[in-house]
C-alpha cells in the first residue's frame, strides 16, 4: 500500500522541459532512501499548464509544484515525501497576488475551467488501460452496445454536440447521414491532423487519454454500422502515435477492439495513418485522398464523405475532442451533456491559449464563457502589466477580436456572428505592441504557403492578398489598398473550393474591420502605431538619458550613429537602415522609436 502517490506531467510539452529527467532523478532518489514501496510514480498525460512545467503534484495532499528541475528532487523527497514539509519556493506564484498557492484547485488557470474532455489528462496514466477503466472508461461502449444503432446516433444529435473541428457541423446530424447511407462497408475517420500555429489540443487527448477516444470511435462505429476506423494523426506527434498504438494493443487484449466486442456481435479494428504534415489535409476530403495514397487535395462537394468517401464508402468523419466528448454523453445521458454550455452550443470547448497573457497553456471551458473570463481569469491578464490588444481565436483562419469584443459569449454563432469563428481552438492573445497589420500578413503567409493550389482563387488570391499586406507593413502602401484586400479577401472566401480557401481572409477581414486605422496608419502616414514595422520605424536617441557609453555605436552595422564618449549621440537617420542593434543593445533606454 502505497503512502503517497507523485504525478509528473509526462506531455509533449513537459518532456522537452525535463520531465523524463525529473522521472529518473525521483527514482533514484526513491531508492537511495529505501522509500520504492511507499510512493508511487505516475507519469500522466497533458494538465494543460505548459508553461509551469515540468509538473510535479503530491497526493494526497494535492500538492501543486512547477517549474521542477531534477536538481529540486532530492530537497522535495527530504522535505516534503520524509519529513512532510512543504517546499515553498516550489510552488506557484500567483502573478496578481503576488502570493504562493499550494493547491492546483486554487489556481484561477484551473479552478474557472470545466473539464470533461480533459478529465483524465494529467490524472491518469495514459498507457494504463485499468486507469482509464477505473474512472468509468469503456463504460458509453457498454451502453451503446445494447442499445439500436438508431438509437445511439439519436441519443448524441439530442445532446446537441456540434464538431470540435472548426464549422461546428452537428455531430448527431453527420452520423444519421452515415447511418442512412445503404453500403456493406462504412469507415469511422478520426481527425488528427492538427495543424494551427500554436494549437496542441488534440495531440494533448491523444497523449493524455487515448482510450476516450478510441471508444468515442468504437461507439461511432457502432451507430453508423461501421466495421473499420482511420486514426490520421500527423507524424510530428511522436508521444500521441505511441501511447495510441499502446492504447489499441491493450484494448485488444481486453476484448474493446476485434471480433465479438463484449459478446455483442460487434467487431471493430482501428488503424492509424500518419500524415506529412500537411495543413490542407485537415479538410476533410483532403484528408481521406491522402489516406488512400493520393495527393492530399480537397474534392468538390457533394457528394459528401458520408455519402461517398474513403475509397467510394460511407464514411464519418470527427476529429479527436468531438470523438472524445461521444463517451461521456453515452454514459452520462444527452439530458447531462446539453445542460453544459448555451442554447446553440452544448458542452464544453478546449482552447490552446498563447500569446502575451501571464497564463499559457490548454484550458477548457464551458461554451458561453467570455473572452474577458479567458483572458484575465484563466490567462491571469496580460504580462508585464501592458494593455490588451486582441484575440485571434481559431488559429490561422480564424479572427481577431478587438478590447471591445471582451464580453463576447465565446461560442460558435456568436463568434461567427463577430467575423471570427471557433475553429479548432487557437486563442492568441495580443497586446499593445501587436501590429495588427503585420498578425494579418503572419497568418495569411502561413495559409498562403499552405493552400495546394488547386483552386484559382485560393492560390491566386491569398497571394495577391499576401503581396498586398506586404508592401503595406513596408512603407509601399497606397490609396485603395484597403478596398482592394476587402475585395480579393470576398471573392475568396466566396469562390474557394475547401474550408483552407474560404477561411483564409478571416485575419484580414477582421483586421480591417476592427482596426481600419492602423492600416490607414501605415499606408497614409508611413507609421508603423505598434512600432513592429521595421521599414516604417525612426529610431533616435533621447539626449537626457544617452550617457554616451558607445554601446550602440559600436553595433551599428551602418556606422550612422555619431557622438563623442560620454557624450549623447546622434542617429543620422540618412544612414540608418533601421535594423534595431542600438535598441537591443542600449542599457539604459536611451534609443528609442517613432
Amino acid at each position: 500500500m502505497y503512502e503517497k502517490h507523485v504525478l509528473i506531467c509526462a506531455g509533449t510539452g513537459c518532456i522537452s522541459s525535463g520531465a523524463i529527467e525529473v522521472q529518473d532523478a525521483l527514482e533514484a532518489e526513491l531508492k537511495k532512501h529505501n522509500m520504492q514501496n511507499k510512493v508511487r510514480i505516475i507519469m500522466s498525460g497533458c494538465h494543460g499548464f505548459c508553461e509551469k512545467g515540468p509538473l510535479f503534484i503530491v497526493f494526497p495532499e494535492d500538492i501543486f509544484y512547477c517549474e521542477i528541475t531534477a536538481e529540486d528532487v532530492p530537497e522535495l523527497v527530504e522535505e516534503h515525501l520524509i519529513k512532510g514539509n512543504i517546499v515553498d519556493r516550489l510552488l506557484y506564484l500567483d502573478p496578481t497576488t503576488g502570493q504562493r498557492v499550494t493547491s492546483h484547485e486554487d489556481i484561477l488557470f484551473y479552478s474557472k475551467q470545466n473539464r470533461l474532455v480533459l478529465r483524465n489528462c494529467g490524472v491518469i496514466d495514459p498507457e494504463n488501460i485499468d486507469e482509464y477503466i477505473l474512472r468509468g472508461g469503456y463504460l458509453g461502449l457498454k451502453r451503446a452496445l445494447t442499445m439500436d444503432p438508431f438509437d445511439v446516433v439519436g441519443e448524441v444529435k439530442k445532446s446537441g454536440l456540434r464538431g470540435r473541428g472548426g464549422a461546428g457541423f452537428s455531430t448527431g446530424m453527420k452520423w444519421e447521414f452515415a447511418f442512412n447511407s445503404q453500403n456493406n462497408k462504412k469507415y469511422v475517420v478520426c481527425n488528427a491532423d492538427e495543424g494551427d500555429p500554436g494549437a496542441f489540443m488534440d495531440r494533448s487527448v491523444l497523449e493524455g487519454d487515448p482510450h476516450a477516444v478510441l471508444e468515442g470511435i468504437l461507439i461511432a462505429g457502432q451507430a453508423i454500422g461501421s466495421d473499420e476506423a482511420y486514426v490520421y494523426v500527423r507524424a510530428e506527434y511522436p508521444l500521441a502515435i505511441r501511447r495510441l498504438r499502446t492504447a489499441i494493443e491493450q484494448a485488444e487484449e481486453y476484448g474493446m477492439i476485434g471480433e465479438n466486442i463484449l459478446n455483442s456481435g460487434f467487431n471493430f479494428k482501428v488503424n492509424i495513418k500518419e500524415g506529412a504534415g500537411a495543413f490542407v489535409c485537415g479538410e476533410e476530403t483532403a484528408l481521406l485522398a491522402s489516406i488512400e495514397g493520393e495527393r492530399g487535395m480537397p474534392r468538390p462537394r457533394p457528394p459528401f464523405p458520408a455519402v461517398k468517401g474513403l475509397w467510394g464508402k460511407p464514411t464519418c468523419i470527427n476529429n479527436v475532442e468531438t470523438l472524445a466528448n461521444v463517451p461521456l454523453i453515452l454514459r452520462r445521458g444527452a439530458d447531462w451533456f446539453s445542460s453544459v454550455g448555451t442554447e446553440g452550443s452544448k458542452g464544453t470547448k478546449i482552447f490552446a491559449l498563447t500569446g502575451k497573457v501571464n497564463n499559457t497553456g490548454l484550458c477548457e471551458v464551458a461554451m458561453g464563457i467570455t473572452i474577458r473570463e479567458i483572458v484575465f481569469d484563466i490567462g491571469g491578464g496580460i504580462r508585464e502589466g501592458k494593455k490588451y490588444k486582441a484575440v485571434q481565436i481559431g488559429g490561422p483562419s480564424g479572427g481577431c477580436m478587438p478590447e471591445s469584443h471582451l464580453d463576447l459569449p465565446v461560442d460558435f454563432d456568436s463568434l461567427t456572428a463577430a467575423g471570427a469563428m471557433m475553429g479548432s481552438g487557437g486563442m492568441v492573445v495580443m497586446d499593445e505592441e501587436t501590429c495588427m497589420v503585420d498578425l494579418a500578413r503572419y497568418f495569411l503567409a502561413f495559409t498562403q504557403n499552405e493552400s495546394c493550389g488547386k483552386c484559382t482563387p485560393c492560390r491566386e488570391g491569398t497571394k495577391r492578398m499576401l503581396e498586398t499586406l506586404e508592401r503595406i507593413t513596408q512603407g509601399k502602401g497606397q490609396e485603395g489598398d484597403i478596398e482592394l484586400l476587402e475585395k480579393i479577401a470576398t471573392t475568396v472566401k466566396d469562390s474557394s473550393l475547401c474550408g483552407l480557401g474560404q477561411t483564409a481572409p478571416n485575419p484580414v477581414l477582421t483586421t480591417v474591420r476592427y482596426f481600419k486605422d492602423e492600416y490607414e496608419a501605415h499606408i497614409f502616414d508611413r507609421r508603423c502605431p505598434a512600432g513592429q514595422c521595421k521599414e516604417l520605424l525612426t529610431y533616435y536617441i533621447d539626449e537626457e538619458l544617452c550617457t554616451g557609453c558607445r554601446a550602440c555605436k559600436k553595433v551599428c552595422p551602418a556606422d550612422a550613429i555619431e557622438g563623442e564618449k560620454k557624450e549623447p549621440h546622434v542617429i543620422i537617420q540618412e544612414k540608418c537602415i533601421a535594423c534595431g542593434a542600438c535598441l537591443d543593445r542600449c542599457k539604459f533606454d536611451a534609443v528609442k522609436t517613432k
